[in-house]
């Protein structure tokens, strides 16, 4: 019988106000919640990452769980909505009694789960990209992708080996978008990079070509960056290609997917930049790489198992679950004090989006080694030498 919950059973169970262990019929001897966007407008990212869950829950209880106990997830979809996670993180702890939680496919989901989990004192891992889910450091709340400050440095580091210093921003004012911009404003100076032009869009738009325009013709502009998510960098990359603005152009690890180039259309991505994770590159990865083992065996599995391509947000959610066992096996106990404490001292640990040591300042554990800087050629990831 399957421990866990598909997104169909999530959604009957939510939809008549049930606690989800009540539809597993089994009582869970390490039960772990999540809360996820599977549904919704994050749905690209939240989709993958539940499927990923299920997947890694599957294979560890048949190889007999943790520590000879079985797991049991319990999960909810949030549809990207920060109220419904923050109701749903409540009952994870108070009726479903996880002992961690992992989860916020959005910044905006997880600032509502990291609410609850910390003053419940449940170990969080967040998968969502803003540096204010972990900085300040929070004792409860840890979190799998890279900050979107470390993209802002990784992109600006490229920028400056290209000799441009003088760029256009439009980014979407959703919680990522929003906060990626000011990182990015933040650190331009240290990378000798001016912010010349700096529009916004929201993410419901359907046109940003007035945004782009003006970007064009600000006089000395000599690349353009979108921090953003969802539909809203597809919709800016082909605008950007109808008003042929001819200029190098940068999005960020929000949109580090196949599923963005099949938005966007394979002409209109052609020479777009991004940092990525070694995921997307797996391919060319070389023998001896670190990262080769953790990245084989997650896109070989799910790939097989969902008959389609992975991607950066499934990663990190396979390096939440990977992070999570790593904790539980060596906490050698199932208390969520026990499991915080295991999780923070994590090192080492090679995932699909890089190789994690953890700190008691740092709980995220990667630096920008982690990410690969990527450029899309003829349909395809390529890495930039």
């Amino acid at each position: 019988m399957k421990t866990y919950l598909t997104t169909t059973a999530l959604a009957v169970a939510a939809g008549l106000g049930l606690a989800a262990s009540l539809v597993t019929g089994a009582l869970a001897e390490i039960r772990i919640g999540a809360s996820i966007s599977a549904t919704g407008p994050a749905a690209f990212l939240g989709d993958p990452e539940a499927k990923t869950l299920e997947m890694l829950v599957e294979e560890i209880n048949a190889k007999g769980g943790v520590n000879g106990e079985k797991i049991t997830l319990i999960s909810y979809d949030d549809g990207g909505d920060p109220n419904k996670a923050r109701t749903f993180a409540t009952r994870l702890v108070e009726d479903d009694e996880v002992v961690a939680i992992i989860g916020g496919t959005t910044t905006g989901t997880t600032m509502s789960i990291l609410s609850v989990a910390e003053d419940a004192e449940v170990p969080f891992i967040s998968l969502a990209g803003a540096i204010d889910i972990i900085s300040p450091v929070k004792p409860h709340t840890f979190k799998t992708p890279h900050t979107d400050r470390m993209a802002c440095q990784k992109i600006f580091e490229d920028m400056k080996k290209r000799g441009l210093t003088k760029i256009g921003m439009i980014s979407g004012t959703d919680g990522f978008g929003a906060s990626m911009q000011a990182q990015c404003k933040s650190v331009a100076g240290d990378y000798g990079i001016e912010i010349i032009a700096d529009e916004t869009y929201d993410p419901k738009d359907a046109d940003m070509t007035a945004q782009l325009t003006k970007i064009k013709g600000t006089d000395g502009v000599q690349a353009v960056l979108n921090p953003g998510f969802g539909q809203g960098p597809s919709i800016v990359t082909r605008n950007y290609k109808q008003l042929a603005v001819g200029l190098p152009f940068y999005q960020s690890h929000g949109v580090a997917s196949d599923g963005f180039i099949k938005l966007a259309g394979e002409d209109a991505a052609e020479g777009v930049r991004l940092p990525g994770t070694a995921l997307l590159v797996a391919d060319l990865l070389k023998d001896g790489d670190p990262q080769k083992p953790a990245v084989d065996a997650y896109k070989a599995a799910f790939e097989a198992r969902t008959g389609t391509p992975v991607s950066t947000f499934g990663g990190y959610a396979n390096d939440a679950f990977l992070i999570l066992v790593d904790a539980l096996k060596r906490a050698g106990s199932a208390e969520p004090g026990a499991i915080r404490d295991a999780i923070e001292a994590t090192s080492g640990l090679a995932g699909t989006t890089g190789i994690y040591t953890m700190s008691p300042e740092d709980h995220l554990g990667l630096d920008l080694s982690a990410f690969r800087m990527l450029e899309i050629k003829g349909g395809k990831w390529t890495v930039v030498e």
